[in-house]
Order: structure tokens, then C-alpha cells, then sequence
């Protein structure tokens, strides 16, 4: 039996139901904010740059009239921006029902945190692990609330987590870095919805969006950029296109924890949303538990389950 083609026109009804996006500026985000909004969510989207988030916003209620739109500021390279956003969040919001891990960046030069960390790891894992782990307690009480974190075909490649070097100090491969970031997402997918299993219907989902075009290419290293412009075009699809999974993963009725959706065609890079299968690493209990014990210690953010 083949998988029906699940679009936006699927996404349930919404309303009532407080969404939190990262990186809801541009491409993915901004896509699913849209869509979220269009089927009753209040949806904040949560940006570094304030000026980008303004015209995201405008974009938005210029496509849905009458949208809930709310407006964070989150610099996932700095803890202490993470720490005053989720304070902001809770305050403003005593129950959210989705947080949304989408905000990433990808194959960027040698680059530090404000904490430190590398750029990659601390943005797209350690910046999200501790926006959940604070937004945590908001979450648990919503019936149905969910976490879902967009990892990437990339944590298949080169891909591992290197303990005895997380932060790249030794040496620094842009590519093997943003794999060790996007596995270190699905790892804390899988040890998080191990931990909420006990406790109610908070579940934790993955999503991939395949071939997007986005902004995220951008910092591709030169070889690899002059072969992406070619390759590119016949295999990327849209931003619309690309932000399905984490739209189903969101929202779908059947979805359950754990469960890591991407594009159904042309070996994953393209195509209508499904359930897809990670890397046999990223199901190693073992290294998910320890990632999951250093990424505490490293922000010093503690989960309440």
C-alpha cells in the first residue's frame, strides 16, 4: 500500500493550540509558521534578528489576515539568549503545545559560540537542547503537546559524535561537523522521547525536508558549490515543499514518538512526507545517553523528566 501524498491542506485544525518555531524568518520556518497559522495556531516565531522576524511576520498575516503571531528573539549561539527567550516564552505562554527545533546552520568556517562551542554543534544541538529542556515544563501539562527537531540527510555523512573532540579544537572539517550536528539531533530525539514515554502524551518526533531550497546552502565550500548548482535544480524541491515533514510530524494524527519523517521520492530528497528510516548510529542507546549527559553539562540545563 503505498503512502497517501500528505500536504498542508492535512494539517488538523489548530486552534487554541500555541506553536514555537525557530529560525521562522526565512525558507522551512517561515513555511511551517505559515501553515500553522493558516490552520489556527498561535504561532511564535522565534529569530535572532528582530528586523527579519518583523518582515516574516508582515509576510505572514499578508497570507493569512487575522493570524496570531508572536515575535521572539533567540540567538541559539548564546545560552544566555536561550535562557532569557525560554524565560520570556514561559511567561508569556504557561502552555505551549509545540516547539519546533528548526532554526540551523550548515557548513560554515571555523566559527565559536558565544559559550564556545562550535558553531554548528552549539546552534543546531546544544542551542535546541536547551530551549526544550527550559521550555520543558510548559509542555508536559498540554495534552497532545509535541517536540520536534529538524535534523538532515547530512547526519549519514561523515557523521559521528566525536566525545573526544565535540568542539572541532584540534582539527575542523566544516562537513563532519554539521553530520556530528544533525546526528546529535536525531540521538536527542530518541533519548527524549525515552524519557517522556512515562510521562503523559508529550511525545518527541524528527523530521528531514529532503533537497530544500533554502539559505542553508550558502556556505557549501566552493567544489561543492559549483557541483550544487548543477545538481541542485534537478533535485531540490521548494521550501513549501520541504517544510511537509516537519508539518506532519507536527501535527498528523497517527504520528507517534520517535518517529523521523522526510520526503518519500528520489532516495529522500524530494517528494511528499512519510515515516523514513535514520542511520543505524543514531539509534546507539549508549553514545544517545552520553551525548544526552555531556549536552547537560554543558549547558547546565537539567530535564524534568
Amino acid at each position: 500500500m503505498t503512502d497517501p501524498q500528505w500536504t498542508e491542506n492535512d494539517v488538523p485544525d489548530q486552534g487554541g493550540r500555541v506553536a514555537v518555531v525557530t529560525g521562522a524568518n526565512s525558507g522551512l520556518g517561515l513555511e511551517t509558521a505559515r501553515v500553522l497559522a493558516e490552520h489556527g495556531a498561535h504561532v511564535v516565531l522565534a529569530v535572532r534578528n528582530l528586523d527579519k522576524g518583523r518582515q516574516a511576520v508582515a509576510h505572514i498575516t499578508g497570507r493569512v489576515p487575522g493570524a496570531e503571531l508572536g515575535l521572539q528573539r533567540l540567538d541559539l549561539a548564546s545560552l544566555e539568549s536561550v535562557r532569557a527567550a525560554a524565560s520570556e516564552l514561559r511567561a508569556a505562554h504557561p502552555r505551549i503545545d509545540l516547539l519546533i527545533n528548526n532554526a540551523g546552520v550548515m557548513y560554515t568556517p571555523r566559527q565559536k559560540t558565544q559559550d564556545g562551542f562550535d558553531l554548528q554543534f552549539g546552534v543546531n544541538h546544544l542551542g535546541h537542547f536547551a530551549l526544550t529542556g527550559l521550555l520543558l515544563e510548559a509542555m508536559l501539562p498540554a495534552p497532545g503537546s509535541r517536540v520536534v527537531t529538524v535534523s538532515s540527510f547530512g547526519h549519514r555523512i561523515r557523521a559521528d559524535i566525536h566525545f573526544d573532540d565535540l568542539q572541532w579544537d584540534r582539527s575542523y572539517n566544516r562537513i563532519a561537523a554539521y553530520g556530528q550536528a544533525k546526528l546529535a539531533n536525531l540521538m536527542f530525539t530518541y533519548e527524549l522521547q525515552r524519557r517522556l514515554a512515562p510521562h503523559g502524551t508529550t511525545i518527541a518526533v524528527a523530521a528531514h525536508p529532503g533537497a530544500a531550497a533554502t539559505e542553508l546552502q550558502q556556505n557549501l565550500p566552493a567544489p561543492l558549490r559549483a557541483t550544487a548548482s548543477l545538481f541542485l535544480p534537478l533535485v531540490a524541491q521548494s521550501a513549501v515543499m520541504g517544510a511537509l515533514p516537519t508539518l506532519r510530524a507536527a501535527t498528523a494524527t497517527a504520528v507517534t514518538g520517535g518517529q523521523y519523517y522526510g520526503p518519500s521520492g528520489m532516495g529522500g530528497t524530494r517528494g511528499y512526507p512519510r515515516v523514513v528510516a535514520s542511520s543505524a548510529r543514531s539509534h546507539d542507546e549508549a553514545v544517545q545517553q552520553r551525548l544526552w549527559a555531556v549536552s547537560e553539562q554543558l549547558t547546565d540545563v537539567k530535564f524534568p523528566v
